[in-house]
């Protein structure tokens, strides 16, 4: 999954990604409100951290241009400020989650896992597909009481497909939320990975069907 960070204190925005990036999440970054519009043009962001006090454009305006987005990301702003009144601006201009500065980063992923589910209408951080068992808290996978050791990047094009199981995604799509922008990829690697993962998950029954000139379809399809 892929989170943008829009921090402009540089040092907490690389602590946020760092605290990502180990968490097996793809993070874009940006420090001012300018850049993060550019970074959400591109799509496939499924999460954006917002800082409100931006330098030029403001958080909130960041945060009502997102709100106008179909499909939109996730939204979890952080602040130096507590009040009501803050809060309620925020929540109201589109943001979905409110963290107050200073926080814990343990607290943080917890609630981009939250924001990440809810964003797929997924309620609980075990999915089951067939005979696979995918932990997204612990970003571990199963075959039964099998664990499957599985790349970073393999499982980022899991859990993607996972979390739109029965829906026919394309690679493109697949591309936008497991690679940063600006990402410079060869033209075969999203099928390479797919075929790679058929044969960790020992995809016998074609859990994990390619749907020629449209993209993969995981799970029972629609």
């Amino acid at each position: 999954m892929r989170v943008l960070v829009v921090e402009d204190f540089k040092a907490l925005q690389e602590s946020i990604a760092q605290a990502l990036r180990e968490q097996a999440y793809v993070v874009d970054v940006a420090g001012d409100g300018r850049l993060a519009l550019w970074h959400l043009q591109g799509g496939g962001i499924d999460v954006v951290i917002l800082d409100l006090m931006l330098p030029g454009i403001g958080g909130l305006e960041v945060l009502k241009t997102i709100a106008r987005m179909r499909p939109r990301p996730a939204v979890l702003v952080l602040t130096a400020r507590d009040t009501v009144e803050d809060r309620v601006k925020g929540l109201d201009a589109g943001a979905d989650d409110y963290l107050t500065k200073p926080f814990a980063l343990e607290e943080l992923l917890a609630r981009v896992r939250v924001l990440t589910r809810r964003r797929y209408n997924v309620a609980a951080p075990r999915l089951q597909v067939g005979p696979l068992t995918i932990d997204a808290n612990a970003r571990r996978v199963f075959r039964g009481a099998v664990e499957i050791e599985l790349s970073a990047r393999e499982y980022a094009v899991l859990e993607y497909l996972a979390m739109r199981r029965g829906h026919i995604v394309s690679r493109e799509e697949i591309r936008q939320h497991v690679y940063c922008d600006g990402a410079s990829l060869e033209s075969n690697v999203i099928d390479v990975y797919v075929g790679m993962l058929r044969k960790k998950i020992g995809d016998s029954t074609g859990l994990l069907q390619t749907r020629r000139g449209q993209g993969y379809i995981f799970g029972p399809g629609q």
